[in-house]
């Protein structure tokens, strides 16, 4: 047996688009060792979803990764039992039943708040204006954090994932993330202290209320901020995008021919805006003809296996008639993301259609080529405007 090979990338052409370095790694060096990321990186879908089911080997306990270090202990870092009795307080209100019985109203609702909002705009943003805010508001609700403001979770989201992704060990990167988690810790315990006895729907009271620590609490409530903020947001963002560049996806949603969770599925296939998972070598073994050391870092590189060629016919380009189903974008083993449906609801269900009802003759006010996308762990545009 032989180490995996080392590779070289260059970190800022690979936040701006890290899909040819991808395609590279695919195709001559499928299990590496880059050196800039400090981990053995894995780009092909087989071998990503074979390792995601094999938590003896590849562990989800980190207790030296940046997630615990910076956000605490949550589900996302821990495997077996302790994993599966948080992952089911989640799932008790965020399966896709519950999603459809208790939250799509509360979607909805938002979305016409938010819309009439950016109707009173004269040039909008529409990250800012309404991806943002819409995301942040339905996490609002779902967290149980309703005296915070969805402009303050936001920001919270950022610097966690930037905090997270934070491998060159930036200083003042990892400030602001701990401020966030601070401040988020504080908002917790104000809100923990005005809680009653009757329960509701919202992570935080189902969690408290099922006698889970603070300690546990307050991690799980940041994971959800750090995920359920980032990736609807951007999926949403990134869709708009993708819809007004090219209408005749929007006739033909209209016609009937092509339908909102099919081109939601598919940009989420084709732009995965939570591209990596990191996971813990547990064990010296081998993996795929590669000798692995116990404790090295192994990152999962989603995005990669998600335009692997020996699973999807011309991944690289957008085609929403195409079976996505096979994508990973959520995880593919037992640490699949809890708030999938949740996400889907509100990407496909509502924001999407939504906004098209309310703004059918919206269009880009910016060429769509100088839309600016950011990032490889997570990823989305930064900005777009448009007329509506």
């Amino acid at each position: 047996m032989a180490k995996p090979p080392s590779v070289d990338i260059d970190l800022g052409s690979f936040s701006a688009n890290p899909y040819p370095a991808m395609a590279t790694m695919r195709r001559d060096t499928p299990v590496a060792w880059v050196n800039q990321l400090g981990a053995i990186v894995l780009t092909r879908h087989a071998h990503i979803t074979q390792a995601e089911k094999d938590i003896a080997f590849f562990s989800s306990h980190q207790p030296q990764g940046l997630m615990t270090k910076l956000m605490g202990e949550n589900m996302m870092r821990k495997d077996g039992p302790a994993h599966l009795r948080e992952r089911k307080l989640m799932l008790g209100t965020l399966t896709a039943r519950q999603v459809r019985e208790r939250w799509m109203a509360v979607f909805e609702a938002i979305a016409d708040e938010v819309l009439s909002e950016l109707a009173l705009k004269k040039e909008p943003d529409l990250m800012r204006d309404y991806a943002l805010p819409f995301s942040g508001r339905c996490l609002l609700a779902i967290t149980g954090l309703k005296d915070c403001s969805y402009t303050d979770l936001d920001a919270w989201s950022q610097a966690m994932i930037d905090g997270i992704a934070n491998y060159s060990g930036d200083a003042a990167v990892e400030l602001k993330c701990k401020q966030a988690t601070r401040a988020i810790d504080d908002a917790i315990d104000q809100h923990l202290s005005k809680m009653s006895d009757h329960a509701d729907a919202s992570l935080l009271s189902v969690m408290h209320h099922a006698g889970l620590s603070d300690e546990s609490l307050k991690a799980n409530i940041k994971l959800t901020i750090s995920g359920g903020q980032n990736e609807p947001r951007d999926a949403i963002g990134g869709l708009l995008w993708v819809l007004l560049a090219r209408p005749h996806l929007v006739q033909a949603i209209e016609q009937g021919s092509l339908d909102w969770r099919a081109v939601t599925e598919e940009y989420l296939r084709w732009l995965s805006p939570i591209g990596m998972s990191p996971r813990r070598a547990a064990r010296a073994g081998q993996f795929a003809g590669f000798d692995i050391e116990p404790e090295q870092r192994i990152f999962f590189l989603f995005s990669a296996a998600n335009r692997d060629e020996a699973v999807f016919d011309q991944p690289d380009s957008f085609n929403p008639w195409r079976d996505s189903s096979a994508h990973i974008a959520f995880g593919a083993g037992p640490h699949f993301c809890a708030g999938a449906w949740a996400a889907k609801a509100m990407i496909a269900d509502v924001a999407l259609p939504r906004f098209f009802a309310r703004f059918p003759r919206a269009k880009l006010a910016q060429e769509p080529e100088s839309t600016i996308f950011h990032g490889w762990a997570f990823r989305g545009p930064l900005a777009l405007r448009a007329l509506l």
